[in-house]
């Protein structure tokens, strides 16, 4: 997601996981998962020039040469990815999905070897044919939080409201900052509270964060927050704001210039900036799963599954369904590196519409927050679909 748009995520419930011992393993494997034998039978020729229609894109059938720095990428990485948006396959993926889950590839070679055997890469573009597009960043923010309001941590996180369902459309931010009424039907439904309002911010827009918190008996955990509904007004952004106030240049109005302007400003000029939009999201808390390698262990996307950093995206998923793996050729954006990589499409947002239109999950912590902030690069994509 944008880091000026919000992320709806909705998480589903988790589908098992196809059993590998009951399918038999990929050509070029043994018994054995990840276990390398015979050289890899060739794909079968491109079906180049077929056309695929979805509702708002087409996808242009390419021969695998077409698609830039195809061999240069870690391939191997994406299946803690693939894995995960396995749990809820696409349609006509589940035969791809239980060889897939089957072995782990023991190198990248095997892994691209695999995917050219098993998938056709499209070429995705807009219903007028436009090739060229958008990538930007979000990310899992990491804020200080203690469970009891205290000097230094006065900004309450709500959980829904009881009457939420009720009052179609709930209280705008304003009205529930303002109107007695509209606040008591938040009374008891703080799950945390924060520092700074820009940190309420930061979640409401991601739509997902950690919370490091400080508990009464003086620990200290961390805890996941995930996206549990909002109050039905339209969002509208912040930094679009700040432009129209003339506080930020357009070509600057990023995350990180956002939050420098919230620190600086007046608490009644911050107060109107927040005002500004209307939409208020609410959260639900949940336990981060371990950290272990090889596993996907982001927040859940709109698909239903973690997310992987770095092998993750959001999509409109009326251009490229859940679950497709996609090869972006895009740029990182504080260096404009190359970024070339397999990743999965398990996630959307309100900002991601269009065909060649993708939010690159840059997972946790501060370095993901500075890529995810102030990215916004021009985007060529491929999805790989069954043959």
């Amino acid at each position: 997601m944008s880091p000026l748009d919000p992320r709806p995520w909705i998480p589903l419930a988790t589908l098992a996981l196809l059993a590998g011992c009951a399918v038999a393993p990929p050509s070029g494997t043994t018994g054995l998962p990840g276990t390398p034998a015979a050289p890899t039978a060739a794909a079968p020729p491109p079906a180049v020039d077929t056309v695929l229609q979805r509702p708002r894109a087409r996808w242009v059938a390419q021969d695998w040469s077409a698609l830039p720095g195809w061999g240069d990428d870690r391939a191997a990485e994406l299946w803690p990815a693939l894995r995960a948006g396995c749990q809820r396959p696409a349609p006509g993926w589940a035969a791809v999905c239980a060889r897939a889950g089957a072995f782990t590839p023991p190198d990248d070679g095997f892994a691209r070897d695999f995917l050219q055997r098993e998938l056709q890469p499209y070429r995705v573009e807009s219903p007028e044919g436009e090739a060229q597009g958008l990538a930007t960043g979000y990310f899992e923010p990491l804020v200080a939080a203690s469970r009891r309001p205290r000097p230094g941590f006065a900004v309450p996180l709500h959980r829904p409201p009881a009457d939420l369902a009720q009052r179609k459309p709930y209280w705008t931010r304003q009205q529930l900052d303002t109107v007695p009424a509209a606040a008591a039907a938040l009374r008891g439904q703080e799950i945390a509270w924060l520092a700074s309002p820009l940190d309420l911010l930061v979640l409401q827009i991601q739509g997902s964060g950690r919370l490091r918190i400080s508990e009464p008996d003086g620990s200290e955990r961390t805890v996941r927050v995930a996206f549990a509904g909002h109050n039905d007004q339209p969002y509208k952004s912040v930094g679009r704001w700040l432009i129209e106030q003339g506080e930020l240049r357009p070509d600057g109005a990023n995350w990180p210039a956002i939050r420098d302007w919230g620190q600086r400003a007046s608490p009644q000029r911050l107060q109107q900036m927040l005002w500004s939009n209307p939409r208020v999201v609410f959260f639900r808390e949940e336990p981060v799963p371990d950290e272990r390698p090889g596993v996907a262990n982001g927040p859940r996307g709109a698909q239903g599954v973690p997310l992987s950093a770095g092998r993750s995206v959001a999509v409109d998923p009326q251009a490229v369904p859940y679950g497709t793996p996609l090869w972006l050729d895009t740029t990182e954006p504080l260096s404009a590196t190359p970024l070339r990589r397999l990743v999965m499409a398990q996630d959307t947002g309100s900002a991601i519409t269009g065909a060649v239109r993708v939010d690159y999950f840059w997972g946790s912590g501060e370095a993901a927050e500075q890529q995810a902030g102030r990215m916004k690069q021009p985007l060529r994509l491929w999805a790989l679909w069954p043959r």
